[in-house]
């Protein structure tokens, strides 16, 4: 897998971790040292974690399935970029938060919501026999970075439903192109056009 395909995936699962960090810093209105490293260290963390999980679990079964791995990765990013996409598109509630979303057992939920994602792609790198340990790293680098990012970005501006919309969207996309890519490597559409 190439350092391309890896920072697309990155960049795709982050946008959760991005549109929640926005919303944090929204909430929050101002941020402290310590409120950015938190939610960045676990939101990396646990982006970081999830795809490693996913892919371990995959190992046991990717013998049973070799054949088919190809269409289980693609099946799986488009279940999650369909997920996506309908948050994208779903009516945006405002539900009542705790004070402070960088602190305790908030911080840990929202730290795993916005990882599932990540379990999957694991799962499917594990399907196309890619090893884990890069693409986790920069999975968990590039959450990090977007979770700051979005912090400082939300202390900024007012609107985050939008930008969460759009970032769903785009996140949403990108992860169903890359199902398709990974179909594309497999001789599918080939086959298929003759």
């Amino acid at each position: 897998m190439t350092l391309f395909n890896i920072a697309a995936i990155a960049i795709a699962l982050a946008m959760d971790a991005f549109a929640v960090a926005i919303a944090a810093g929204i909430k929050l209105g101002k941020i402290n040292f310590r409120q950015n490293f938190r939610l960045a260290w676990h939101f990396g963390l646990f982006q970081a974690l999830m795809p490693v999980i996913g892919w371990a679990a995959g190992l046991t079964i990717r013998q049973q399935i070799a054949r088919y791995d190809h269409w289980v990765a693609f099946a799986l990013l488009l279940v999650v970029s369909q997920g996506m996409l309908r948050e994208a598109l779903r009516p945006q509630d405002d539900p009542v938060a705790p004070k402070d979303p960088t602190k305790g057992a908030t911080m840990v939920m929202l730290s795993f919501a916005t990882s599932l994602d990540a379990l999957a792609v694991g799962l499917s790198l594990s399907m196309i026999d890619v090893s884990i340990w890069w693409p986790a790293l920069v999975i968990g680098i590039v959450a990090a970075a977007f979770t700051t990012f979005g912090m400082h970005l939300g202390t900024r501006i007012s609107k985050a439903a939008l930008i969460r919309r759009y970032a769903d969207a785009a996140g949403g996309l990108v992860l169903l192109a890359i199902g398709m890519n990974i179909l594309r490597e497999h001789g599918v559409f080939q086959a298929w056009l003759g």
